[in-house]
């Protein structure tokens, strides 16, 4: 008990000795109550990024693909649940939403350069910022649509029989959602051939 005592005391007076100018105890107390407003301030950050209306705040987004998606059952359907931008496009795990993030940030370039600033610029990109895309989520396994839509969780028997046929085949062959669903909620580039036609 002596030797505990002893510890803690030392410890103690390491904690109120002041540095230049201020105690240790002084500076970790700062810190802690610093980090927690940083920390708040970076979700709530984070959060009004992960909003529709963030998404489709540049026109890019607004009068290309968000109108396209306005027509789509993502948007519209029997449940009135829409699956909004971030649904499909942002992870929800930290890591990985974290590096989306960093990554979308990046895509901003083309609209800051004007690589894509006009309806026809955009047209004219959209092959290649879909192929981009497709790609990213196939090597995500599809994660964002498998948050709504999962093998596991689905009614097979309640599926057309085509559907049904398809899905067996995609579990059997390991295939992952966007390897058929590429422009589900989006129209596909003009450019695009279906490999399965």
């Amino acid at each position: 008990m002596n030797k505990l005592s002893s510890c803690v005391k030392g410890l103690w007076a390491t904690l109120k000795r002041p540095s230049a100018k201020y105690s240790l105890l002084t500076l970790l107390v700062v810190g802690f109550f610093a980090g927690i407003i940083f920390w708040g301030g970076f979700h709530t950050g984070l959060d009004a990024t992960n909003k529709m209306e963030f998404c489709i705040g540049c026109h890019e987004m607004r009068d290309t693909v968000y109108e396209e998606y306005k027509e789509t059952i993502h948007y519209k359907n029997r449940v009135g649940v829409p699956a909004t931008c971030p649904d499909c496009h942002v992870a929800k795990e930290f890591g990985p939403k974290m590096y989306r993030k960093a990554e979308a940030s990046l895509e901003l370039w083309g609209s800051i350069i004007g690589t894509i600033n006009t309806p026809e610029k955009f047209e004219a990109n959209r092959m290649r910022l879909a192929t981009h895309e497709w790609a990213r989520m196939k090597a995500s396994g599809s994660r964002e649509c498998k948050n709504c839509h999962h093998f596991d969780s689905m009614e097979v028997k309640k599926q057309k029989p085509k559907a049904q046929e398809m899905h067996a085949k995609a579990v059997k062959e390991g295939k992952t959602c966007i390897d058929c669903h590429k422009g589900i909620a989006h129209l596909l580039p003009k450019e695009y051939i279906d490999p399965d036609e």
